[in-house]
C-alpha cells in the first residue's frame, strides 16, 4: 500500500535534456539550499503523523550534486524517523554516477527515469542522444544497487506507434508505467503534443488487452492500478485518490504547492517550510481553497456516476488548464477514466456471470490446464505482488 503522506521535494527546476513537450524545467533555477531542506524537516516534524514518502523530482533532480543529498538525506532520514519516511526520484539519470548511485541505494531510493519507446521514437520526442544517456544512467544505476524503473509518456504524435512501443518494453522486460502528455498551465509549447482524451481511452483498453494476453511476462503499472481501483472501490495513485491535504510539493525556495505542477507559479504558492505553516494555514490558502471548491465540485457534478468512489474526478491540475485556473469541470480525461473503468468493470462482471453459470469457483482457473487470461487471474497476480 502506497503511503498515506506525499511530500514532493523539487531541488531545482533546471534540467539539462530539452523535451519537445515538456513544461516543468526552468534553464534559470535556482538550487534548493540545505537550510531550505532543515525548515523542511522543522516544519514536517509536527506537522501531522502519517507514514511519509518524499519523492525528489525536477526539472533534474540529480543537478542539486551528490554534496545536496549526502546533506540533504541524513537530515531527512534522521529528523523524520517518526514517520518512517520512504523515498523515491524521478531522474533522467544522465548525471549518475557509480557514487551518487551508491549513496541513494544507501537508502533504497526507487527510481522513476523516462523513455518513450525503442531510441528512434525516443529521441524525436525527448531529443537526439537522450535514449543513450538515460540507458547509460539506467546502467549505472542497477549495476550499483538502484531499482529503476521507466515511465513512457504518449503524445499525440507517439500514440500512433503503441504496438512498437509496447514490443519495446515487453521485448526488454521492463515494467512500464505511463504517462499521457498533458497541456500545461505554465506554456502553451506542450499543447501540440497533448494526447486527445478519446486516444488515450483507446490506448488504455489496448493495453489492458495486453496486459491480459501477457500475464506474467510484463507489469503495466497504469492498468494494475486501475484494476485495484475497481477491485477495492478506492483510488490507489493520486490521480484518482483526494490528493488534496495528502500530497505537497516544495520549490527549490521553500514554497509550499498542491503538487509539483504547480511549482514556479506565484499564484499557487500556499506557504513557505521557513514559517512552518499548519494544516488549517495551508486549507485556507487561495491554492488551498481553489483546490476545497474542485471537491465540492465532483461531489456534486459527478455524484451520479458509477465511479465516482474511486476516481474523484481525475486530476485537479488537468481540470483546471482548459479554464486558466477556474473550476469549471472535472479532468478533460474523464471520458477515458470512464471508458477503461467501464470496460474492466465489464470485464470482471460477465466472469463473474459467466462462472456462476458454469458452477466454477471464481478462483478455479488453477484447476485448468491452460486457463484463458482473464481479470480475476489479473487481479489474483496483482494481490500477491
Amino acid at each position: 500500500m502506497k503511503n498515506p503522506f506525499h511530500i514532493m521535494l523539487v531541488p531545482t527546476l533546471g534540467c539539462p535534456a530539452r523535451c519537445s513537450y515538456c513544461w516543468s524545467s526552468e534553464s534559470t533555477s535556482p538550487v534548493m539550499s540545505i537550510d531550505t531542506v532543515r525548515d523542511t524537516v522543522a516544519w514536517l516534524k509536527d506537522f501531522r503523523s502519517d507514514r511519509l514518502t518524499i519523492t525528489f523530482h525536477g526539472g533534474e533532480p540529480l543537478l542539486a550534486g551528490k554534496e545536496f543529498y549526502e546533506a540533504a538525506l541524513p537530515l531527512l532520514s534522521q529528523g523524520l524517523e517518526h514517520l518512517r519516511p520512504e523515498f523515491a526520484m524521478q531522474s533522467n539519470l544522465w548525471l549518475m554516477t557509480p557514487l551518487f548511485a551508491q549513496l541513494l541505494a544507501h537508502y533504497h531510493i526507487p527510481i522513476g527515469t523516462s523513455i518513450d519507446g525503442p531510441a528512434d521514437l525516443n529521441d524525436r520526442q525527448r531529443g537526439k542522444g537522450y535514449f543513450d544517456r538515460t540507458m547509460r544512467g539506467a546502467e549505472i544505476a542497477t549495476a550499483n544497487g538502484l531499482q529503476v524503473r521507466f515511465i513512457c509518456t504518449f503524445t499525440s504524435a507517439s500514440v500512433q506507434q503503441k504496438e512498437e512501443i509496447f514490443r519495446f518494453f515487453l521485448e526488454h522486460g521492463f515494467t512500464m508505467k505511463l504517462h499521457p502528455a498533458l497541456p500545461s498551465l505554465r506554456d502553451g509549447g506542450a499543447q501540440e503534443w497533448t494526447l486527445e482524451p478519446d486516444a488515450y481511452g483507446d490506448l488504455l483498453v489496448y493495453l489492458l488487452d495486453q496486459s491480459l494476453e501477457h500475464i506474467g511476462r510484463i507489469e503495466i503499472m497504469n492498468i494494475s492500478d486501475l484494476v485495484r481501483c475497481v477491485f477495492t472501490r478506492r483510488g490507489t495513485v493520486c490521480t484518482f485518490a483526494d490528493c488534496m491535504g495528502n500530497t505537497f510539493a516544495i520549490g527549490p525556495d521553500g514554497s509550499i504547492y498542491p503538487c509539483y505542477r504547480f511549482i514556479g507559479m506565484p499564484a499557487y504558492v500556499m506557504g513557505n517550510v521557513a514559517d512552518k505553516p499548519t494544516k488549517e494555514d495551508l486549507a485556507h490558502s487561495p491554492a488551498g481553497m481553489l483546490m476545497a471548491r474542485f471537491k465540492e465540485y465532483v461531489d456534486t457534478s459527478c455524484q451520479k456516476c458509477t465511479h465516482i468512489r474511486y476516481c474523484r474526478g481525475g486530476c485537479p491540475y488537468n481540470a483546471i488548464v482548459p479554464t486558466y485556473g477556474k473550476i469549471e469541470g472535472v479532468d478533460p480525461y474523464c471520458t477515458a477514466y470512464k471508458r477503461i473503468f467501464g470496460e474492466i468493470s465489464d470485464r470482471f462482471n460477465r466472469e463473474m456471470q459467466e462462472s456462476a453459470e458454469m458452477s466454477v469457483p471464481r478462483f478455479g482457473y488453477g484447476q485448468q490446464k491452460n486457463p484463458k487470461p482473464s481479470m480475476m487471474m489479473l487481479m489474483h497476480r496483482i494481490i500477491l505482488r
